[in-house]
């Protein structure tokens, strides 16, 4: 299997009715946030399938052409061709193994390689804390001291003029959270805090809930105590989302 079968494969699904639908979900339109992207009208599930229908060999070096499509869908696919390929390297068992680092970091490479094409906010959520999330917290063999390689991977990002490499610097910790490890949550959390795109007060704010569903709700409700008089609205409310509807109204009238 080709990268160029694939793509012909999934162009031979297209869904007209689909597809308008889609455009407009995803906000296509002149000045909107994925103005020009384009869509072949296939929900998730079809492209999940896809992918399982592609053999585990398939070559590393076939998914850039899958990652550089005009086709949101195909885009899809190619990340999520990483995303198993990364989650088969990751099990406990291979967890130190030194082929599947060699293979972890490639993949995290060639993630980070093509982060502009994963240009819309469920391209970035489907992957980003399966790959980049996961490798933080993996041995790996990229830089001499690996905290600070980390940092500066997500630093970078994060200070990108690139809103879906923005959305990936906070999404990761998705991942983290869920392995126990909060801080990086908290620092992307802080460093985003006034940034002005809903799309990124809303990845906050579900982030800072996930944190405290994860990890400590103690930690999450220190985290308010030092910025819920200055987060956007949204924010707030995605943050707090699951609390007690008493608890809740104190947040949103903390001062």
């Amino acid at each position: 299997m080709t990268a160029k079968e694939i793509i012909q494969h999934m162009e031979s699904l297209q869904n007209d009715e689909q597809r308008r639908i889609l455009m407009r979900f995803f906000k296509t339109g002149p000045g909107e946030y994925g103005e020009g992207d384009e869509f072949l009208g296939l929900k998730v599930p079809q492209t999940r399938e896809v992918v399982k229908a592609v053999p585990k060999d398939f070559p590393l070096s076939e998914v850039p052409e899958l990652l550089m499509s005009h086709w949101h869908e195909v885009r899809l696919c190619g990340l999520l061709i990483l995303v198993a390929k990364f989650e088969r390297l990751a099990t406990k068992k291979l967890e130190r193994d030194e082929n599947a680092i060699k293979g972890r970091d490639e993949i995290l490479t060639l993630y980070l390689q093509y982060a502009e094409q994963a240009n819309n906010w469920d391209l970035v959520d489907l992957s980003v804390h399966k790959i980049l999330g996961h490798w933080l917290l993996l041995p790996t063999h990229l830089g001499s001291d690996n905290k600070d390689l980390r940092i500066n991977i997500l630093d970078s990002l994060a200070q990108s003029d690139n809103l879906w490499k923005q959305r990936m610097s906070i999404v990761c910790s998705w991942k983290t959270s869920q392995m126990g490890d909060p801080s990086w949550c908290l620092r992307y959390a802080e460093i985003h805090l006034h940034h002005p795109h809903d799309l990124m007060h809303k990845a906050v704010g579900w982030m800072l809930r996930e944190m405290g569903k994860r990890v400590s709700m103690d930690l999450l409700r220190d985290f308010l105590r030092q910025h819920a008089h200055e987060m956007p609205r949204t924010m707030l409310r995605y943050a707090i989302e699951k609390m007690p509807e008493r608890e809740r109204q104190y947040w949103l009238a903390y001062d």
